[in-house]
């Protein structure tokens, strides 16, 4: 049996435990080390109000995919016991569990912590009845002009059935009582989803501050729960009733979609009656304010349909991913010190050429291995494309679009190119979950500029990062490519750490033309040079690298196993690294989010080190390292690219991972694993137990080295030094 397949040992139920972290636990340990980021107090306050929005924007996903996922699984009957040895039900019970300790201490950490902290720089989050009479007056009349006409209050009696809660939704349960039948009735106002969750309240000229939180004093900032004001003015929403009692909660539902791909042609059609059936999944978290009436709790239970365990009690305010607001606050001392992006170096020294920045130009003089966002996309990827539109000798463009911004210049660009007679090609994944309905609007907006757009694979989410240009030159067809790790996505690729090659190497030219032939056309047999492409040879190709690092170990030779990643699950992959530590090869692992790998247990994993670091950017790059320090960077073998290591990505998606050869960036990505390793390095460490212990500060009390301010300083040493040469 070849060692792709031969398992560690028989994995039997009773032993997957001893292999295999749960998967679902592993994702709940990721937002808690979110969550620890909004406790530290080192951290400038207005990030840990936006780690705190993170925190609840991260778990509203979990319960609204993978908590929904396993509950339809469990109610269809097709559930499977987990790679970790639990059965699905003992994994949503570990689940509630789990989440309810998180959500308790996520609204103890805004309660008793960051709010008085704002509060103490003249930042405040108050409830109605804190305001002034001259606050509360402003605030009605604002409530009268722009809140109270979008306002619609649903009764429940006899002739109006429960209202249907949308997912995600605040909302106010409502008693009210008519005086004269002394009859009390329920009724349910919704919280418009438009208006900012909180609202600003300008106390410097007197004047109304609307609903603009840029227009308040960002010395003194005051922000009113949008719902407050709300109950507030019940009475003029239900006049002629007495107002008994309110309470806010909100809804979490099953939105994860479920798309028959049978019919190609149909594909668009069915994803948009998907998403419309999004709208009405079943509730799979009710969250209430922690004084809610029993009686009101009561009926919304029976009437969503959610069990115990699934409601959430919680100190209101609820929904606190609005804090996002608070952090945009313009109050520079509170927040990270500004971080200013630079061209990459190889982009504008050594390029003969008229034109600054022509980025075709630095291609055909060298690769150039960029790094986000410390190189610019905006003058690297961007421009790339940009140019290429521009450009009259280019004869065509393809591309694959998973997520982009709502106003993309890379989609516009694009535009442009078809309009000027290109031929252009866009592979556009509209299943990119939750960016679903903006895609099949950009889809549509390029085809109708003339651009080629195709949906990929049946079957499969086209996940890579790949962009080919075509230009006719003086001497032939020349093949321009960029492949990644990030989206096309300016905006993102601001806040996204990701790596990316720009190359016009003709192996990679061939590569790509091949991979782009096969998503738009028919080549199920297609064989690449310098790419692995998932789900034919991807999982076998790192395999048989982690293999040929087991052979140099067992014969003396320094070997080493070194991924840095967002998620690693995939049990095949885990396993392969498995055998590797048992024959003596150290294997490194980075991972950002969920890690299903038990490093330092005896005979299994002893010689393997998990660490994982958050920080101000999100850690989204992926590189494979295959070769010891003590190999020649020649004989180092070295990926990047789109795929994590779990299963959708190995057998449910078109990935791509590039080779890197230039010794050069095979020593920059090997520079990047040492220093995110080093034990003088900020990071979390996974320990056998599958618990995370963060590490930030030194035996003294002093901070560790933060790993995103290394590499800048790095990058920025760098060009300095270029600059005087």
């Amino acid at each position: 049996m070849s060692l792709a397949t031969e398992p560690v040992r028989d994995p039997h139920p009773a032993e997957a435990a001893s292999r295999f972290l749960d998967r679902e636990t592993s994702w709940l340990q990721f937002n808690e080390r979110v969550l620890q980021l909004a406790e530290d107090d080192s951290q400038p306050l207005l990030e840990r109000a936006r780690f705190l929005a993170i925190f609840a924007s991260n778990l509203d996903e979990f319960f609204m995919v993978r908590v929904a996922g396993l509950k339809r699984r469990i109610a269809t009957g097709i559930a499977v016991r987990s790679a970790s040895g639990l059965e699905p039900r003992e994994v949503l019970d570990q689940i509630g569990v789990l989440a309810h300790e998180l959500m308790a201490r996520h609204a103890r950490v805004f309660h008793e912590s960051v709010r008085p902290l704002l509060a103490g720089e003249g930042i405040t989050v108050i409830r109605w009845d804190e305001l002034s009479a001259h606050e509360q007056q402003r605030l009605q009349e604002m409530f009268r002009e722009q809140i109270f006409p979008v306002l619609t209050p649903l009764a429940v009696d006899p002739a109006h059935p429960f209202p249907y809660i949308s997912g995600l939704s605040l909302n106010l349960a409502v008693i009210v009582r008519n005086p004269k039948t002394e009859k009390e009735h329920f009724a349910r106002v919704k919280v418009p989803p438009l208006l900012p969750r909180f609202i600003t309240v300008d106390e410097v000229d007197g004047v109304s501050a609307g609903i603009d939180p840029s227009l308040a004093d960002p010395y003194k900032s005051r922000f009113v729960p949008i719902e407050d004001i709300i109950a507030a003015h019940l009475d003029q929403l239900f006049p002629g009733m007495e107002v008994l009692q309110h309470h806010s909660f909100r809804v979490t539902r099953n939105e994860d979609l479920e798309v028959e791909e049978d019919d190609a042609e149909n594909l668009l059609q069915a994803l948009e009656k998907e998403l419309m059936r999004r709208r009405f999944g079943p509730p799979v978290r009710l969250e209430v304010a922690e004084d809610t009436d029993d009686h009101v709790l009561d009926l919304l239970v029976r009437e969503l349909g959610v069990t115990d365990s699934e409601v959430y009690r919680l100190p209101a305010p609820l929904d606190l991913r609005g804090l996002d607001l608070v952090a945009d606050l313009a109050r520079s001392e509170l927040r990270y010190p500004p971080f200013v992006t630079s061209t990459h170096r190889d982009l504008t020294e050594g390029v003969e050429t008229s034109k600054p920045g022509d980025i075709l130009a630095a291609m055909r003089v060298r690769d150039v291995l960029l790094h986000h966002p410390y190189d610019s996309f905006s003058t690297s990827v961007q421009a790339f494309l940009e140019q290429a539109a521009a450009d009259p000798r280019v004869l065509a463009i393809k591309q694959t679009l998973y997520r982009t911004s709502g106003d993309s210049p890379i989609v516009d660009a694009l535009i442009d190119a078809a309009e000027a007679g290109k031929q252009v090609l866009a592979i556009v994944e509209i299943k990119a979950r939750f960016d679903e309905q903006a895609n099949i609007s950009w889809a549509r907006k390029l085809e109708q500029a003339g651009v080629h757009v195709v949906y990929g694979i049946v079957g499969l989410k086209t996940h890579a990062k790949l962009a080919l240009v075509v230009r006719q030159e003086a001497d032939g067809l020349r093949r321009y490519c960029h492949i990644g790790t990030g989206n096309y996505n300016p905006k993102t690729a601001r806040l996204y750490e990701d790596l990316g090659l720009l190359t016009t190497d003709e192996r990679v030219g061939e590569d790509l033309t091949r991979l782009f032939n096969q998503l738009s056309g028919y080549a199920p047999r297609t064989r690449f040079k310098r790419l692995l492409v998932a789900p034919r040879s991807l999982r076998a190709g790192l395999i048989e690298q982690i293999e040929g690092e087991i052979a140099h170990a067992l014969a003396g030779r320094p070997a080493s196993v070194r991924l840095k990643l967002n998620s690693i699950v995939d049990e095949t992959v885990i396993d392969a690294l498995y055998r590797a530590s048992q024959a003596g090869v150290p294997v490194d692992v980075v991972v950002r989010g969920i890690c299903a790998i038990r490093p330092g247990v005896p005979g299994l994993s002893e010689n393997i080190r998990v660490r994982s670091i958050l920080g101000r950017f999100l850690e989204h790059s992926r590189v494979f390292l295959f070769g010891g320090p003590e190999r020649e960077l020649a004989d180092t073998a070295c990926w990047i690219g789109s795929a994590d290591m779990m299963h959708r990505n190995l057998d449910r998606r078109v990935e791509a991972l590039v080779k890197i050869e230039d010794p050069a960036h095979v020593a920059e990505l090997r520079g990047l694993i040492d220093i995110a390793m080093d034990d003088g390095t900020s990071s979390f460490h996974l320990g056998s137990a599958g618990t995370w212990i963060r590490h930030h500060r030194a035996d003294d009390g002093t901070p560790l080295r933060d790993l995103q301010t290394a590499v800048a300083e790095r990058l920025a040493k760098q060009r300095r030094k270029a600059r005087r040469r």
